[in-house]
Parts: C-alpha cells; structure tokens; sequence
C-alpha cells in the first residue's frame, strides 16, 4: 500500500487519536492514504465512523500486540 504520512497516536486516550488524524488529513491530498497508529480500543469505533461520515474511505485495519493499525483514503 501506498502510504503518503503516517501518524503514532500510540498512547493517546479518546477523543485525541481522532484530534489528530483530522489535523493529519488536512496535511494530504485527496486519494493519498494516511496510516493511523492507536493503543485506544474506542479507536477501532471511532475512526471507522469518522472515516464515513468525513466521506474518506477505510482501506484497511489490523492489530498487531495491542497497536491497532488503520489505512484511510482522503476522499475528495
């Protein structure tokens, strides 16, 4: 995957992994992807949701020892 910036929000609590993925887009292009690094379990939730609502598009996530990774598409 293509990734254009990656983002550690490892170790932030809710709502701060979604304060800074919202701050990270601006910094995108429309169709680059961003990857998210999160230890907050509401992150899963809470990033699917945003990604919809903000009309970006979730590429992909995975979890790997307690790091949940996610990969969103900058809609247009």
């Amino acid at each position: 995957m293509n990734v254009t910036k990656t983002l550690d929000a490892t170790g932030l609590a809710c709502p701060m992994p979604i304060v800074k993925t919202k701050k990270a887009m601006k910094d995108i292009e429309a169709g680059e992807v961003l990857e998210i690094q999160a230890t907050d379990q509401g992150a899963k939730a809470d990033l699917t949701a945003w990604a919809k609502s903000g009309g970006h598009e979730l590429l992909q996530t995975e979890e790997d020892n307690g790091v949940f990774k996610f990969w969103i598409k900058k809609g247009e």
